[in-house]
């Protein structure tokens, strides 16, 4: 198959995506890497780890930007203020089991580092509990993706390695629409309707 031939020839793009990926947050993309791995196609332990770098060092960043621009942000984009006191509400309950679990919580992973810099938070305690958490996430993620393929694999033989590549086509596919609508909608957003009057200011 040529799409095989190509991920098997430009193979070390998956890692660099992977830490990209996890850098900003994805996990679908790890668990459908996995799935690739338990076919042969990547090496499984090189994607955890550009998996659990890319995760550290995407949270690590946050963690700064809250820490020292955190105020600034928050005035500049105070639709953001309610996910950081979600955050900063678990963090005041859970301490330690949040910073290692905030990955794994939906509606509070996207700002809680941020939230974390923003608390004052001791950075060096941060930093190891950070690098532990991203590598537990990252080992859950990347053992899944890589469990199911194997499971796959003993069911269906070689046609799990064709449906692990339809669904990286898929997912490159959906991706790809998502950030079209968005972008899109941004568009639509920024431009006024025709025949709308101009907005004008009173003196």
């Amino acid at each position: 198959m040529e799409l095989e031939r190509l991920i098997a020839e430009y193979g070390a793009w998956f890692y660099v995506i992977t830490f990209v990926w996890t850098f900003l947050e994805g996990e679908t993309f790890v668990i459908i890497a996995a799935f690739l791995a338990a076919q042969g196609l990547i090496d499984w332990p090189l994607l955890l780890t550009c998996a659990w770098l890319g995760s550290f060092s995407g949270d690590q960043t946050y963690f700064w930007a809250g820490r020292h621009f955190g105020p600034r942000l928050l005035r500049r984009f105070p639709r953001w203020r309610g996910g950081v006191d979600n955050a900063l509400a678990w963090l005041k309950r859970y301490n330690t089991w949040f910073i290692l679990s905030f990955r794994f919580i939906y509606g509070v992973r996207n700002v809680a580092s941020f939230a974390m810099g923003v608390s004052g938070l001791d950075w060096r305690r941060f930093f190891a509990l950070n690098f532990v958490a991203a590598g537990f996430w990252s080992a859950s993620f990347v053992g899944a993706g890589f469990l199911f393929g194997h499971l796959f694999k003993s069911m269906l033989g070689n046609v799990a390695r064709d449906f692990s590549i339809a669904m990286l086509c898929i997912f490159v596919v959906m991706f790809g629409g998502v950030w079209l609508v968005h972008r899109i909608q941004k568009r639509r957003l920024r431009t006024p309707p025709r025949g709308a009057a101009p907005l004008t200011t009173r003196n």
